[in-house]
């Protein structure tokens, strides 16, 4: 198959979900008696217009950037995991971890200089993520056992786990409520005066750029060191990983480690730059079940996964003032599970682009690689 074509047609898959998500939106928007321009029309003076002047509201683009921060990291996370072969769903417990162990460190340490608390807590963070994520790691490599399943456990437990932290572990000391700490001080805050300033008082906080550096860091990780070239290895063959000198049990858990490790500093940001305290949770964080989306739409890459996390930003910010033209703002909900919706059948996708655009010969190619999938491609890959 031409290599080019294929590169193409994989731009071209998220972009033709993104698009078909709107339409079909918008014909679900009609159905119910909305009407799809006037909802979509305010949903972008929302996100990106101050409402009484018509003028570029600072405040919401900055917005827009706090509720992206969390997502790149957990997006990145899911990505690691899934170039190893297997999928990573306790982003969430993940995510909380680094949120509760960041805001603790902070709070424990009021009088302490920025410069020792900020990377403390946030290194605590990341380390509690990488910790809770090498438990289904350690467990799948020498064990066996689904990750998917285990995973999925380890949410209810570490959701649980921390409202038990919360109410009866932490110093009264560091709590305003039950259930709620008190708001962390300035050394262990990652908002600055100046971020505040620009972005017309919004939650703007250097949460952001750490994750545009870690974007940077990940795709060097992936494509440029040994340790990237074995995980994407053991993730397309573990048994030929094996034959070839590499350790599928070892690359199994560092980067389900580095997985957690990203994914906990999803929770860090959102802890020391989004609430600035924590609060106890009812359900598993949605920037972990959000994070996967971004990484599916964004086909794991890091300009995807920027591109992706800021598109669903740009939704979840400007859904909120669809209701301004009567609709409901769960509809954007409805239009980004049809957006992941086509991500996941992405074969109807590049089976049309080759059907109309290319010759028969990769119409051929393309049903039988989606026909016949390796058994890694159902299962994740095995030890």
């Amino acid at each position: 198959m031409n290599n080019r074509s294929e590169k193409i047609r994989n731009m071209l898959v998220p972009v033709i979900a993104v698009l078909l998500g709107f339409v079909i939106g918008g014909i679900i928007m009609a159905a119910f008696g909305f009407s799809p321009l006037a909802g979509y029309s305010q949903m972008i003076k929302t996100a990106f217009l101050n409402p009484q002047t018509g003028a570029i509201n600072p405040r919401n683009i900055g917005e827009i950037f706090v509720t992206a921060g969390p997502l790149i990291f957990t997006a990145l996370g899911f990505s690691v995991a899934n170039s190893a072969g297997f999928f990573n769903i306790g982003l969430s417990g993940q995510a909380l971890c680094g949120w509760v162990a960041s805001i603790w460190v902070a709070l424990a340490m009021p009088d302490a200089p920025k410069i020792v608390v900020l990377p403390l807590a946030i290194l605590a963070g990341a380390l509690s993520g990488a910790v809770a994520a090498a438990i289904p790691g350690v467990l799948r490599a020498l064990f066996g056992t689904s990750e998917v399943i285990v995973t999925i456990m380890m949410n209810y437990i570490l959701l649980y786990t921390s409202t038990h932290i919360v109410n009866n572990v932490m110093d009264e000391k560091l709590m305003s409520n039950k259930g709620v700490t008190k708001m962390i001080g300035e050394n262990g805050s990652l908002r600055t005066n100046f971020l505040t300033e620009i972005s017309n008082h919004s939650r703007l906080n250097m949460g952001i750029f750490i994750a545009l550096i870690f974007l940077v860091l990940v795709y060097f990780l992936m494509k440029k060191t040994t340790l990237g070239y074995e995980i994407r290895s053991v993730g397309l063959n573990p048994y030929a990983s094996e034959y070839a000198g590499m350790s599928s049990k070892r690359t199994i858990i560092i980067s389900m480690v580095i997985s957690g490790f990203l994914a906990g500093l999803g929770g860090v940001v959102q802890g020391l730059g989004t609430f600035q305290n924590f609060f106890i949770q009812g359900t598993s964080l949605s920037i972990g079940f959000d994070g996967m989306a971004v990484s599916l739409l964004g086909s794991g890459s890091s300009v995807g996964i920027l591109l992706s996390a800021l598109l669903f930003s740009v939704l979840k910010l400007g859904g909120q003032g669809m209701q301004v033209a009567g609709i409901p703002s769960e509809l954007v909900d409805v239009d980004i599970a049809i957006i992941i919706f086509f991500v996941g059948i992405s074969f109807v996708i590049r089976f049309a682009l080759a059907k109309f655009f290319g010759p028969k010969k990769e119409v051929a190619v393309v049903e039988e690689v989606e026909a016949n999938p390796s058994d890694q491609d159902e299962e994740g890959g095995k030890i």
